[in-house]
């Protein structure tokens, strides 16, 4: 039977909400598909508004690969603000899709991209919306399968009660494999119910299923053991990697936003994963190994995307752009095939240690030269080798001064407070650094209007990093010293006024550092604040401290833990972690080891120009490291 959309009774309510635009859909490059026509009904998730979720490369990249498969239907659907969420309730018009207006129950998948943990209230306000119950216990055989990816899903164990399972790694591959999982089953006449399906799916060892799961705590709080509840659940469940990314040329054909987005621009990703070993990244340590695209599939995913979006600006994106062994040639070959057109190039953040002139000129040769962001971490030279970011400051300098004497006028710098082992003078050190990038700037130039601005976010220990033992350091201390730093700059006069500062304070960094740490007994806790009225936590007017800590206080003093417990705590060597039955391929020893690297301030190099320093990744997932070069180039584009 054919799901009717809900348009008809949306439309005459959308003048009563803010940005009604964001709920109509019918972008270009958007598709619906019939609904009869397709076996398994995928509804693809961003827990976030429009405005931020409809850029996301990784729902992009599904909806255009599940939808190309004959028999498959993806639609999409994100987080509504809280305007609609209670003319939704008012009416009883469920969570619906932007692409056929449908509701999210009636699909067979809702699954959710996680880049972020502070989407986890959105999660359960989209789940109440579609009337999926909260609890994936209490779900019934007529319920989607509600299913997690992303970043954060390398640790799912706070959400793990609302999910009925969770894919880590790359989603291109498995999705589809999971697809056929599902149509098989319910070409068989759906054979055992839900139970059965999810039997399927987590016998296969690539999809994590929490219900087979059982976790036993020791009396002083900490996990005793992660266990399967059932024979045929693996012990551990490995992460996916797409070996040939050429193979998988994604997106071709990128929506194009009705709405202003947080990013207007067609996305290409030049290659996935990072070795730089930067022991605070989690993207980089759990992405490995690195795989390029090569030059040739870059040039035609360009050509392509531009000739089906009209977007203007392209973006480059990695972990770290600079570093693909063909960037030089890549950015050449793009800048003389689109040189005279509207089309811009862009790269984001750039390692100091990667940037050359000659690069940064490629990419603003079409005129526009906007500022340069490069991200050093630490302040100090200590902080850096414990961070293991291999930059010395007067290789910062000298970068700096190279582009402001090439006609830069505008840099902006990236640090982190609150990394393990820093101490108040680390933090103060930004300050040097900003002045000394100033004055550089000006005696390079002989000019006054020189600009840095300096931007610092709030460090949270990660899982599947180096830093997954160390304590969090407390939000007091790290607003004591961001005020410290803020009243360092401001209070010079010679350089002051020509460098900006932003942060943000330490709060929410303190429950993002719950949330990523966090075993089973979170869930309540999340949910606690849900029913409070949390939504919308990544943005600081929704964010609401005093709500999580009084959650946290309710919840967790029952099993005797707190918030302090998982946050700023350092844990040993032998504590079992909430993800250990979660397999990134990294090898736990190897961790440790670079732990203590990092508090002995010992630097390792990074394994794509040097040899393996055994992670444990390439072994452990069957996967080699795949880079250039290639020795092909770009050849302009053909005259219609």
């Amino acid at each position: 039977m054919p799901v009717e959309s809900i348009f008809p009774r949306l439309e005459p309510l959308l003048p009563r909400v803010q940005k009604p635009i964001q709920y109509v859909g019918g972008e270009l490059n958007s598709q619906v598909k019939d609904w009869d026509e397709a076996d398994v009904r995928w509804a693809l998730m961003y827990p976030d508004a429009y405005e931020v979720g409809l850029p996301n490369q990784g729902v992009q990249i599904l909806y255009e690969i599940l939808n190309e498969r004959e028999g498959t239907l993806a639609e999409r659907t994100y987080s509504v603000w809280p305007d609609m969420e209670q003319i939704m309730r008012d009416n009883q018009i469920p969570q619906f899709t932007v692409d056929g207006h449908r509701p999210v129950g009636a699909f067979d998948v809702f699954g959710v991209s996680f880049s972020t943990e502070l989407g986890y209230t959105n999660l359960l306000t989209a789940l109440d919306l579609a009337g999926i119950p909260l609890e994936a216990a209490d779900r019934g055989d007529e319920h989607p399968i509600v299913l997690a990816g992303g970043h954060a899903a390398f640790n799912p164990e706070p959400i793990a009660g609302f999910l009925d399972a969770a894919v880590l790694g790359d989603g291109e591959e498995i999705a589809l494999a999971i697809t056929e999982v599902v149509r098989e089953w319910k070409a068989e006449g759906s054979p055992g119910g839900r139970d059965e399906l999810l039997m399927r799916l987590a016998a296969s060892g690539g999809v994590y299923v929490p219900k087979f799961y059982d976790v036993t705590y020791l009396d002083d709080g900490r996990i005793q053991r992660v266990a399967p509840n059932r024979p045929g659940v693996p012990w551990r469940v490995d992460k996916h990697t797409v070996m040939d990314l050429d193979a998988w040329p994604y997106p071709k054909k990128p929506l194009v936003p009705l709405a202003e987005t947080v990013h207007e621009r067609f996305s290409v990703e030049i290659f996935r994963g990072c070795t730089r070993g930067c022991r605070f990244c989690q993207a980089g340590m759990i992405t490995r190994p690195v795989r390029e695209r090569s030059i040739t599939t870059i040039g035609d995913m360009v050509e392509t995307g531009l000739k089906e979006s009209g977007f203007q600006e392209v973006g480059l994106l990695s972990l770290s752009s600079a570093d693909h062994s063909e960037i030089g040639d890549v950015a050449k070959g793009l800048a003389d095939r689109y040189e005279g057109t509207n089309t811009s190039l862009s790269l984001p953040s750039t390692r100091v240690d990667a940037f050359n002139i000659t690069l940064a000129n490629e990419f603003s040769r079409g005129g526009r030269r906007s500022g340069l962001t490069f991200a050093p971490e630490g302040g100090s030279e200590r902080m850096r080798k414990v961070i293991n970011k291999m930059v010395s400051e007067d290789d910062l300098i000298r970068t700096v001064t190279t582009a402001y004497e090439n006609g830069w006028r505008q840099v902006k710098l990236y640090f982190m407070c609150g990394l393990p082992t820093e101490e108040d003078e680390d933090v103060l050190a930004i300050a040097d650094m900003a002045k000394r990038v100033i004055k550089a700037g000006r005696d390079a130039t002989g000019r006054r209007d020189i600009r840095c601005t300096v931007s610092i976010g709030g460090f949270v220990p990660k899982p599947h990093t180096p830093f997954q033992w160390a304590a969090q350091c407390d939000h007091e201390t790290v607003d004591r010293r961001l005020k410290a730093l803020k009243d360092a700059l401001r209070g010079d006069r010679e350089y002051g006024k020509a460098i900006g500062l932003r942060y943000h304070d330490g709060q929410p960094s303190i429950v993002e550092g719950l949330l990523s740490r966090g075993d089973r007994r979170v869930g309540a806790v999340v949910r606690a604040v849900w029913e409070d009225g949390g939504r919308f936590d990544g943005w600081t007017e929704h964010f609401s401290y005093e709500r999580w800590t009084a959650a946290a206080d309710k919840v967790l003093g029952g099993y005797g833990v707190d918030l302090d417990w998982y946050t700023v705590r350092e844990r040993e060597e032998v504590e079992v972690l909430p993800w250990d039955h979660l397999d990134a391929g990294l090898d736990r020893e190897w961790l440790w080891q670079d732990w203590q690297d990092a508090v002995d301030e010992t630097e390792v190099e990074d394994c794509r120009w040097t040899p393996c320093y055994d992670c444990g990744v390439c072994p452990t997932m069957g996967t080699e490291i795949q880079i250039g070069p290639t020795g092909k180039k770009l050849l302009p584009l053909s005259v219609v």
